[in-house]
């Protein structure tokens, strides 16, 4: 772990990304393309993936029938892929490591916790809920409340104002590349965490973000305490 911030510096809010972040979720949204695309006979290539991920859901959607020539309906796709994606959200993604131990610390020591996801707000609640860590959130936000995704800051700008906090008063965790570049830009304080679906970025995550975690228990350090970089 690292972090670029003298010490003493204390934040009162933390903005979490859910999947690959909170939770051991990313291979689910390798999965849910594949499947989804090759039932229309189409392959998702890598260059796919990595478009899809960056928008909403309702953007993916579009994107799938207009430029992927998927022949359903908008709300047709959105169904579906909530379909295939449902059951691992309701009854068996897990928290990641020393996440639950983190939440415990920040909510007791009265910093305001929010998840800014991509993810549906309902297996979103449904995970957290069934893994006993909703009580330790403010709200969830997700890119469709916002109308656009992550390579766009308004998730984040909208999160910190719902908290009551400046946005100097508040770290955006993320694990994805384009996610982080988004938070940096905005002027967050930025923690990126590693998750393994990630790791080809993780140098370039690492350089960028105000804060490179390992493990989510280094960020109590960071939020309560401050820290130097080493």
């Amino acid at each position: 772990m690292y972090c670029r911030l003298g010490a003493g510096i204390v934040f009162r809010g933390v903005i979490f990304d859910l999947d690959g972040t909170l939770l051991d979720s990313m291979f689910v949204w390798e999965e849910v393309d594949r499947i989804f695309l090759g039932e229309n006979g189409i392959t998702a290539t890598k260059e796919i993936s990595d478009t899809v991920k960056k928008m909403t859901i309702e953007r993916a959607a579009e994107y799938m029938r207009t430029e992927l020539g998927v022949p359903q309906t908008d709300e047709y796709i959105i169904k579906r892929i909530e379909e295939i994606v449902s059951e691992k959200y309701r009854l068996e993604l897990q928290l990641k490591d020393g996440v639950r131990e983190t939440l415990e610390a920040l909510k007791n020591a009265g910093v305001k916790c929010c998840v800014a996801t991509a993810t549906y707000n309902s297996l979103a609640e449904a995970a957290l809920k069934r893994l006993g860590v909703m009580s330790c959130f403010e709200f969830i936000l997700t890119n469709s409340d916002i109308g656009k995704g992550k390579d766009f800051p308004d998730i984040y700008l909208r999160s910190a104002e719902m908290m009551g906090l400046d946005k100097d008063q508040v770290i955006v965790v993320e694990d994805a590349l384009h996610c982080i570049e988004t938070s940096v830009s905005a002027g967050f304080f930025t923690a990126a965490v590693f998750d393994e679906t990630s790791e080809a970025d993780w140098e370039r995550s690492s350089e960028l973000a105000d804060a490179a975690l390992m493990n989510m228990r280094e960020l109590i350090g960071i939020v309560l305490k401050g820290c130097e970089k080493v």
